[in-house]
Order: structure tokens, then C-alpha cells, then sequence
């Protein structure tokens, strides 16, 4: 836990637009829309910056990603930033065809996702955002943990070639991810190494899986803590090693149990490695207001249910 200390609650919406000014820096064919949630979604840092490379939708998320779909076949590299309930459901046919089936380098960045946007209830949490884009074939699918994490996704989506869907939220969490870190899409990470159950975390649950772990190594239980920034791409390699050695799973994740990591590792395991698995997660319901640390207890999402999790997988390990 050394290395993956709190240095601080930022929220990773900042360390998107944070990101976003950087690339706009390295790059010039980098450009931003906003569906009027400038300053919601961070993109405002970006518009002062670069005013010129900075395009205002309006209350019309469909058209951005229309819009976001020309520029890209244009060569620019465009960056389009609104709520995650409007980033995929709203324009899911947009989505679908103009970036995903049309292969166009947009990046979908979807802030406020999960149940942490809290106070505005169950329209605006979308818990199924991940399943959604998961199953669009050619579109990457990232979900980092923290602010410095979120920062270099930004940068590092900037130099992939295709679509990609960013997906980060409002509330202020720990900050422990290394400052300097290089991203890797598709390339797990492993924070604690363990012996009793591999967790595979993935967004706002990765802190939860490591405070679980700190009182689970208390009582004499070994955990793997494995951080899934990347859904799709999912790195197998780091799934499977890491089975095979333990046997025993647990995914958590602030999103719907369907459609989910879990979902995806369960598939995987299924084919190639059938083994105990407990998944934290929603199960099957919508959000409602309220104080975000208060939803995540709620709804079953914090240390205290990683732990019940690991706990109840080794019964049957």
C-alpha cells in the first residue's frame, strides 16, 4: 500500500479537464465540444485556452456527436464532453453509427457517471453506461480511479487512433495513483499482490477495494487487488494469471451488475477458467437523490461490501 497512498480528494471530472488542456498543448488537431456543462464536465479550462479549437452544442448532445463525427473525418481529434446519461443513452443511435460503426476518432467523455452524481436521482445516474458502449464494436471503454489516473487517460486517448469512451465522475475521491503515471490502455494493474482472492476493481470502487484489503490482511486474509481501468479492451492475461494462481474472484464496480466488469469477467472465466466469483455491484434497479457517500453505502458499494464479498467467495473457494 506504500506507493498508493491519498495525497488528497480531488475529483476526477478536473483531472479530465486537466488532461484535456495538456493534449490541447501537444496537439493541435485536438478540439473540444460541450453540450452546455462547460463548467460541469471541466471543458471550460480547454474554451479559455483555446477558444478557437472549442465548439459550444448546446443542449443538443445527438448533434455534437454528429458534429464530433465530421471533425474527426476532418482530421481533427475531437474531444466531446457532456453527462454520461446523455453521452450514451440519449445518443446512443448517434453513437452507434456515426463514431462507433463509422470507426471516427471521437472520444466520449462522459462525466457524472454512476450513482455518485448524487442530489440529481435516478434520470441523470446512469448505472448501465458501460454495457452500452462495451458492446459497440470498435469503441475502448476506460474507467479510471482517481484524478491523476483520469489525467492520463486523457492524455494518453489523445494518441489512440479510434473511439474511445471515457467515462469519469463528480464527487471528490482519494488521489493515490502516481502523478507521472503512463497510461496503457488495455493494460491492468496489479496494486497489491495477494494469495487468497484476486479483486478486480475498477472507477471508484479500486479505493474501496483497498481499504477492504487493509482489514482483510488484518484478520489474515491475502488479497490481490487488480486495477481494470480499461473495460474493452479487457487485459486477459492479467484476468487469467491471476486466477489461475488464486481461484477465487470478486469484481466491484459502480455500475449495474449486468453489462459491468463483472459481466465481462465472468464471461471470460466461464470459457477459459471456471471459478467462485462474487460481484459488487448494483443489482438491477435505478438510482435515487441523494449524498453520494451515503448512495454507495445504500447501494452496497463501499470496503465494507468488498469485504463481505471476499469473505463469502472463500466459502466456496
Amino acid at each position: 500500500m506504500a506507493n498508493y497512498i491519498n495525497s488528497g480528494n480531488k475529483d476526477t471530472r478536473s483531472g479530465f479537464g486537466a488532461g484535456l488542456v495538456e493534449a490541447g498543448k501537444q496537439n493541435m488537431d485536438v478540439v473540444a465540444l460541450c453540450a452546455d456543462l462547460n463548467d460541469s464536465v471541466k471543458t471550460g479550462d480547454f474554451a479559455r485556452a483555446f477558444p478557437e479549437r472549442f465548439f459550444q452544442a448546446g443542449i443538443a448532445e445527438a448533434n455534437m456527436m454528429g458534429v464530433s463525427a465530421g471533425l474527426a473525418l476532418s482530421g481533427k481529434i475531437p474531444f466531446a464532453g457532456t453527462f454520461a446519461a446523455f453521452a450514451t443513452g440519449r445518443v446512443y443511435d448517434q453513437v452507434r453509427q456515426s463514431i462507433a460503426y463509422s470507426n471516427t476518432n471521437v472520444k466520449i467523455c462522459a462525466s457524472h457517471a454512476g450513482i455518485t452524481l448524487g442530489e440529481d436521482g435516478a434520470t441523470h445516474q446512469i448505472m448501465e453506461d458501460i454495457g452500452l458502449m462495451k458492446m459497440l464494436p470498435n469503441m475502448v471503454v476506460i474507467n479510471p480511479c482517481d484524478y491523476n489516473q483520469t489525467k492520463a487517460a486523457t492524455l494518453a486517448i489523445a494518441k489512440y487512433v479510434g473511439p474511445v469512451y471515457l467515462r469519469f465522475g463528480r464527487p471528490s475521491v482519494p488521489n493515490f495513483t502516481p502523478e507521472d503515471q503512463t497510461f496503457e490502455i488495455g493494460k491492468a494493474l496489479k496494486l497489491i499482490d495477494g494469495k487468497d482472492v484476486s479483486i478486480f476493481a475498477t472507477g471508484h470502487l479500486v479505493w474501496e477495494a483497498l481499504q477492504a484489503a487493509e482489514h482483510l490482511e488484518a484478520d489474515g486474509i491475502s488479497v490481490e487487488v487488480i486495477n481494470i481501468h480499461t473495460i474493452k479492451p479487457l487485459d486477459v492475461e492479467a484476468v487469467l494469471t491471476s486466477v489461475a494462481k488464486i481461484r477465487a474472484v470478486v469484481t466491484a464496480e459502480e455500475h449495474l451488475r449486468n453489462g459491468g466488469l463483472g459481466d465481462s469477467i465472468a464471461q471470460l472465466l466461464s470459457l477459459h477458467q471456471p471459478t467462485p466469483m462474487e460481484m459488487v455491484a448494483v443489482d438491477d434497479k435505478f438510482g435515487e437523490s441523494g449524498i453520494p457517500s451515503e448512495l454507495m453505502n445504500a447501494y452496497g458499494l463501499n470496503a465494507a461490501n468488498v469485504i463481505e464479498a471476499v469473505k463469502k467467495v472463500l466459502k466456496r473457494k
